[in-house]
């Protein structure tokens, strides 16, 4: 398990995708997660802006990332 601390509030999935540098470009981000590929505390998430939160688990091609703040 990754640890990705924020310092704001939230963070939204595509920024974090980027953030982590499992994509490069917003696009790649947009295709990854309309495909159902990534998983929100264990469900499949498929908004672009879903928000964030510490205590949230992000799983993709079997990494998982953990946000603290």
């Amino acid at each position: 398990m990754k640890e990705v601390r924020i310092s704001t509030e939230y963070i939204e999935l595509e920024q974090l995708l980027k953030f982590t540098g499992i994509v490069q470009r917003g696009s790649d981000a947009k295709k990854i997660i309309s495909s159902g590929a990534v998983l929100v505390n264990g469900r499949t998430e498929l908004r672009r802006g879903k928000k964030l939160r510490p205590g949230d688990v992000v799983e993709y091609d079997g990494n998982i990332y953990n946000i603290t703040g």
